[in-house]
Parts: structure tokens; sequence; C-alpha cells
């Protein structure tokens, strides 16, 4: 079933998400519904606050940069608790998009690379290396499990130049593909 995404705005987008264990409720068929609603949106990840669930889960598929970077081809991933224990490297800039943002990419500095520690679907522990583009996909979830939000990342200047965009998305005076939540559209 595809849910709605959750705008900016949205108080859980600012909230520090809660870890979750095997006994919580319809998992399976919230992380299903998960894909569902990233691909019809055309994401490449997607984390459980930007469908109004305070909880530490979000998923990653990033085969859409395979051309980019080979390895990508099958990088299809759920984290659940996750933990990023280091990140590492001179930071690099990439332009940025996201679901709860509709219509808007901005460029932001990330590490290039990142040490996770996490729970798969089956709730078996993983910790792993990840650099590049997936490093880069991974930290823009995490920070949604976090409470930060990418334009969280970025100078307090482009925020002021995009203030007029961000109430936009806030009243909901945008126009996604895909279905979504506004804070304050009536």
């Amino acid at each position: 079933m595809i849910l709605p995404i959750v705008g900016y705005g949205n108080p859980v987008l600012k909230k520090k998400a809660g870890d979750i264990d095997k006994s919580y409720p319809n998992l399976s068929e919230l992380i299903e519904n998960m894909w569902e609603t990233m691909y019809n949106a055309n994401g490449v990840g997607l984390a459980a606050p930007q469908i109004g669930k305070p909880i530490r889960l979000f998923l990653v598929d990033a085969s859409p940069f395979e051309d980019e970077e080979e390895e990508l081809k099958d990088f299809k991933k759920v984290f659940i608790n996750a933990q990023i224990l280091e990140e590492t490297g001179e930071e690099w800039l990439f332009n940025e998009g996201c679901l709860s943002f509709p219509d808007l990419r901005e460029d932001v500095f990330r590490k290039p690379k990142i040490r996770i520690r996490y729970q798969d679907e089956n709730f078996e522990t993983c910790e792993e290396e990840y650099d590049g583009i997936a490093a880069r996909i991974i930290q823009h979830e995490y920070d949604h499990i976090d409470g930060i939000v990418f334009v969280d990342r970025i100078s307090p200047l482009k925020r002021r130049l995009i203030k007029n965009r961000l109430t936009n998305i806030i009243k909901g005076v945008v126009n996604p593909s895909y279905k979504m939540k506004f804070a304050q559209r009536k």
C-alpha cells in the first residue's frame, strides 16, 4: 500500500526516533509498504519518520546510481535501530533531494565513509562500512531517524534564500507526483 509522505514542517521530522524490537506490530507489512511508497515516489531511500512513524527504521535502494558506482547495482537494504559509529574522510559536496521536500535540491557536505551498526529485517545485528554514494544515502536517511532534515545541513544564508520555498512546502503549495501530507494544508 502506498502511504502518504510527510512534508517538511511536520513535527515528526524533527523528532529523534525510538528503537523498536521484533514485536513491533505489522513490521513486515510496514517495510513492504515503505518500499512501495519509496518506489512510487522515485526515491532511493525512505525513513519511517517520513511516513509519520517516529521509529528507527529506514530503507535504501541505491541501484539507480549503478552507472556511477557499479557495486550499487543490487544495493537494497533495510536498517533497523541503526547507529553510525564513525564518519571519516574529507567532506564532499553532492546535490541532494528529499521526498519530504518536493522539487527542492541543495548541495550538502558529508563525509565519504561510514561505519554503521544496525539490525536487518530479521533483527540480525550487522556492522558494516560504506563509502561514496551508498554512504551518502545512508547518512541522509539516518539523519531522518535522528530528527535532522537535509536543509539543516546547509548554510543559514542558503536557508534564508529558500525560505519561501520551505514555507510553500509547509503550506502544501507544491505539486508532487506522489501522495503527501502537509503540515498546514487545509
